[in-house]
């Protein structure tokens, strides 16, 4: 297949959006005496990344400002909280928040491809939906 042949397939991109949030939280089913049991605070951040044809009308996949818009009420649920009293994230790891915002994103962005979670800049977690 030539360049030009594949240029008349539908051109896939992926977006990302990336946004922060500071919460604190402990990891109540760890074993007693790790140090994640204890309440602390992360400087977490989340992309959410969505992924589809590019629009020939609009020469995009979407406006970022949907995917901002989406996040927005999440990111409040999210900023300067305790996440373990957050309804679904009482184990509050990056794996447990990574799918929690999938299942809440989903419905209003469903072009969603990843969602990713970093609690620091050495450690995070991608989600990809589904399962294994």
């Amino acid at each position: 297949m030539s360049r030009d042949d594949r240029r008349s397939d539908p051109q896939v991109v992926e977006l990302a959006h990336r946004f922060t949030f500071e919460a604190a939280h402990y990891l109540p089913r760890v074993p007693e005496g790790h140090k994640c049991r204890r309440l602390h605070g992360h400087s977490f951040a989340a992309t959410i990344v969505v992924r589809g044809p590019i629009d020939p009308e609009m020469g995009w996949l979407v406006d970022y400002a949907e995917i901002k818009g989406a996040v927005a009420p999440l990111r409040e649920m999210l900023d300067h909280h305790l996440l373990n009293e957050v309804e679904g994230l009482e184990n509050p790891t990056s794996e447990v928040i990574a799918v929690w915002l999938w299942d809440r994103l989903l419905p209003s962005l469903p072009i969603l491809a990843e969602v990713r979670v970093e609690e620091t800049c050495n450690n995070g977690c991608a989600y990809r939906g589904g399962s294994i």
